[in-house]
């Protein structure tokens, strides 16, 4: 094995490093890291293991943080050591991490392979004069990583995903509870009944409208710089980097966006980037549904057989069938 490190993802071929990402997250794909280059509070390299014949058996992103606008992703809010590593292993945006290893490897490969990551990000933040660290690891992520240094896994934030088993709706609501069954088809009606038109959009069409919900949403949760102009800004690098692929279920009172909800299908899973309502315009169960029921449709409709639904809410998330796990951070010290 030998250890290339690269300055822009675009030198790496999407098919080479989505092989080794589409099991894992949407946050690790090509065509996400190369929007995420575009993002000027941060450097990006990626580190890449290859065998003899140049296929590659490893890798991960890194990237030097000069700003972190995000309170999620800093470290004297996430990590009580002393230190604070200016470099991310892994996925910066998302909150959903883990090293990339191809298929097929035996433990003993991959073993080596992550020993190798390890080195690779341990040096290249020695040259920046810090150290690195992987936020919002995957359970087993962090169990694969934690032998290779000092400090324990430190628990973050706990994560749900939804099931899909089946074929279609009805499907997923027979996998519930007796009691829920009923629950989700009220709330589905309800909204249903409230007569807003309900449009299918790429989010370059409407990322202005999407934008300024996703700032009011942002601000009741106590992140007041995520401002209008910041979400905004944020939405349409994200659709112009993800092109088609970024689609958006938004509900309309006439011509005024009352709710939208931002999914990508990616692997065998669909995932919530960005959920938002309007609070001065409520309908009933306008959340629920754009949140977990339409993007569960449009799931199936595209055979995912699971929707990521992320962290918060978890209590919402579990009652609507998600299986909850735990993610990590893990701090390199010196």
């Amino acid at each position: 094995m030998n250890t290339d490190l690269v300055h822009s993802i675009h030198d790496v071929p999407a098919g080479e490093w989505d092989r080794l990402a589409r099991q894992t997250s949407l946050y690790l794909s090509h065509r996400w890291l190369a929007g995420e280059e575009q993002d000027p509070t941060a450097t990006a390299s990626y580190v890449l293991v290859r065998d003899r014949e140049g296929a590659i058996l490893a890798a991960t992103p890194l990237y030097e943080v000069h700003e972190e606008p995000n309170d999620n992703y800093r470290t004297d809010t996430v990590l009580s050591s002393p230190a604070s590593p200016r470099v991310i292993a892994g996925a910066r945006r998302g909150y959903h991490n883990s090293p990339l290893t191809a298929p097929g490897l035996t433990a003993d490969q991959r073993a080596a392979c992550l020993t190798l990551l390890r080195d690779a990000a341990r040096a290249h933040a020695g040259r920046l004069g810090t150290t690195h660290w992987w936020p919002y690891l995957t359970r087993a992520a962090a169990d694969a990583l934690a032998p290779l240094y000092r400090e324990r896994p430190r628990h973050q934030q706990d994560d749900a995903t939804i099931p899909l088993p089946g074929h279609g709706f009805d499907d997923y609501v027979a996998s519930l509870p007796a009691k829920r069954r009923a629950g989700v088809r009220s709330e589905r009606r309800a909204f249903a009944e409230s007569g807003l038109d309900l449009r299918i959009q790429p989010l370059g069409d409407c990322y202005q409208d999407a934008g300024s919900l996703l700032a009011g949403h942002q601000k009741s949760h106590g992140h007041a710089r995520d401002s209008t102009g910041v979400m905004t800004e944020l939405l349409k690098r994200q659709a112009e980097a993800m092109g088609d692929t970024a689609r958006v279920a938004a509900a309309y009172d006439q011509d005024r966006m009352i709710g939208f909800c931002l999914s990508y299908h990616y692997g065998a899973t669909t995932w919530i980037r960005a959920v938002a309502a309007d609070k001065e315009h409520p309908a009933p169960y306008a959340y629920f549904n754009l949140a977990y029921y339409l993007p569960i449709e449009d799931a199936y409709a595209h055979k995912t057989t699971a929707l990521h639904a992320g962290m918060k809410s978890i209590e919402a998330k579990r009652l609507r069938g998600a299986e909850v796990s735990s993610l990590y951070a893990l701090h390199d010290v010196p």
